[in-house]
């Protein structure tokens, strides 16, 4: 979340990338940041530890979001 706004200030476009177990942190983070509406994208949760093989699939699923989200289109 932090980097998406260090992202965001420097005047870059930012997407922050949580899972789901985070979503609740990532908003307050964003809220103390006084960045609440930089775009987040969402992934499950874990993604660590759960092998190559599935983190290739998430990021094959995630990547159309994540870039429309950077190009200021919603998903």
């Amino acid at each position: 979340m932090r980097d998406g706004t260090i992202f965001a200030r420097a005047g870059l476009p930012a997407v922050a990338i949580v899972t789901e177990a985070f979503v609740e942190l990532a908003a307050f983070i964003a809220q103390a940041e006084g960045m609440p509406a930089i775009p987040r994208y969402v992934l499950p949760h874990p993604c660590s530890g759960t092998g190559g093989e599935h983190l290739a699939r998430v990021a094959r699923e995630a990547a159309p979001g994540i870039i429309a989200l950077l190009k200021g289109r919603s998903r």
